[in-house]
């Protein structure tokens, strides 16, 4: 039996085995699904073991455990690494979803769950992949698949991890499945993604919280003074104000912007699917660049005084954000933190006191050459799937383990995925393709056959 036939076989099958993964609430930001993570790990390496892999092992971290599986039969023959993660983002305003985020359903070809997309789709579509190669004698190569459960939080043990198991995860080259294609029709090869920073801070006012008719206008309130400091961020212009913030990033050459300006972009489609009336960034930059290629800084939450129903007039007596910013090439993570926080002590409404904390996962941008090795597989391997060379740019969101990978385990980690834009990753509803996961199946089993030669 060939490769393509198996797959087609055991399609049902291995719908149900997605199924089973998605069902499980592998929620690694909420310490009460802590024995959920735990038993999607030991899913995860039993199902490796079912697909024919030798080893397969639930292994401890600083925080959530780590999977690694491995297939070596072959000691004078290149292996490869796979990375990916089975831990998803919280599914919090049930309400919100069309169907319980972990009941996985099909509609319209699509299978919706908590992440389907992001990227327990991916995951399994390598293993099967892998699976139907090892099944049919068709796995000439090295496997090893490195799964965590903590990139939803930042990859915070991971780095240790890696660094204390160089030895067992040593490989010849490195892929990244946390990655994803520019549309049904056109595939993305990905050179690398920005990095990332990130702070929360409090704003402190009165001890307690006040009676707004007796102090209102004799006491800062916190919220007003949130609202201050969190404007005093952007200039009108939509760029970053904070002193220093764009010191060490390197303008876009004439050569990268007629390079960005090849990446298909349908400004009136994109706005539709966002639900937006247009679009708002720094000034003079084309979206793929403001995307791609431009750093910024987002706020991602603010909040405090009262969110019940009905009213309560009172002055809170704090308030509170979250703020991260995507970075690029040498912009360093901690430099820009430094700075944000001087911006943020500089700006300080009267009134108020401010203590901040900082996220301790940030990591430096990454990009890789586009003539690396596997980078021309894999963008041979695209265009045989998808009759069309593919787009060629960067991630404009983070994976911040790329840069650990190449620093500790010596290789370019090469982004090789099939989740789509518009699948409402982190969001209500998140969904997978169904055709896209059969796609994926395709894509890495070609792709360990290619890298096999």
């Amino acid at each position: 039996m060939s490769w393509p036939d198996y797959l087609n076989e055991h399609q049902a099958a291995h719908l149900e085995d997605f199924r089973a993964f998605l069902a499980i609430p592998s929620i690694s930001a909420q310490p009460a699904h802590s024995q959920d993570v735990q038993r999607a790990a030991q899913w995860l390496a039993a199902r490796f073991k079912q697909a024919g892999f030798l080893q397969a092992e639930v292994l401890p971290t600083a925080g959530h455990p780590v999977v690694l599986a491995e297939y070596c039969p072959y000691p004078d023959r290149p292996t490869v690494l796979f990375y990916g993660h089975y831990d998803v983002q919280p599914a919090d305003n049930p309400e919100r979803w069309n169907s319980p985020p972990f009941e996985p359903t099909v509609v319209d070809g699509r299978i919706v769950a908590r992440g389907a997309s992001d990227m327990k789709g991916q995951v399994m579509a390598f293993l099967l992949a892998a699976e139907a190669l090892i099944a049919t004698g068709n796995l000439n190569l090295n496997v090893k698949a490195l799964i965590e459960g903590e990139e939803e939080i930042s990859s915070p043990s991971l780095p240790a991890f890696i660094e204390k198991n160089r030895e067992r995860l040593r490989c010849d080259m490195i892929i990244n499945g946390d990655s994803g294609q520019l549309s049904e029709t056109t595939p993305l090869l990905s050179l690398g993604a920005r990095g990332i920073c990130g702070l929360e801070f409090d704003l402190i006012g009165p001890s307690h919280d006040l009676h707004s008719g007796s102090w209102g206008g004799q006491v800062q309130n916190p919220l007003h003074a949130m609202a201050e400091l969190i404007a005093s961020l952007h200039n009108p212009d939509g760029s970053v104000a904070v002193k220093g913030f764009y010191d060490d990033v390197e303008p876009l050459s004439p050569e990268l912007r007629e390079w960005y300006k090849q990446i298909p972009w349908n400004e009136a489609e994109m706005r539709q699917k966002l639900g937006v009336p247009e679009f708002y960034g720094e000034a003079g930059y084309t979206p793929w660049e403001r995307i791609t290629g431009r750093p910024t800084l987002e706020v991602n939450g603010m909040w405090g005084g009262y969110m019940g129903p009905g009213g309560m007039t009172v002055i809170p007596s704090t308030a509170h954000a979250k703020i991260t910013c995507r970075l690029v090439p040498h912009q360093d993570p901690e430099k820009i933190v430094a700075l944000v926080r001087a911006h943020l002590e500089a700006h300080l409404p009267k009134g108020v006191r401010l203590e901040v904390r900082v996220k301790e996962s940030g990591a430096p941008a990454f990009r890789m050459r586009a003539d690396h090795p596997v980078a021309q597989v894999a963008r041979e391997v695209l265009t045989e799937l998808y009759g069309v060379p593919p787009v060629e740019t960067m991630f404009g969101g983070s994976v911040p383990i790329l840069s650990t990978l190449k620093q500790l385990l010596g290789h370019d980690p090469v982004s090789f995925g099939f989740g789509l834009e518009d699948e409402l990753i982190h969001s209500p509803n998140e969904f997978f393709r169904l055709s896209s996961f059969e796609k994926g199946k395709q894509g890495y089993a070609r792709l360990l056959m290619r890298l096999a030669r």
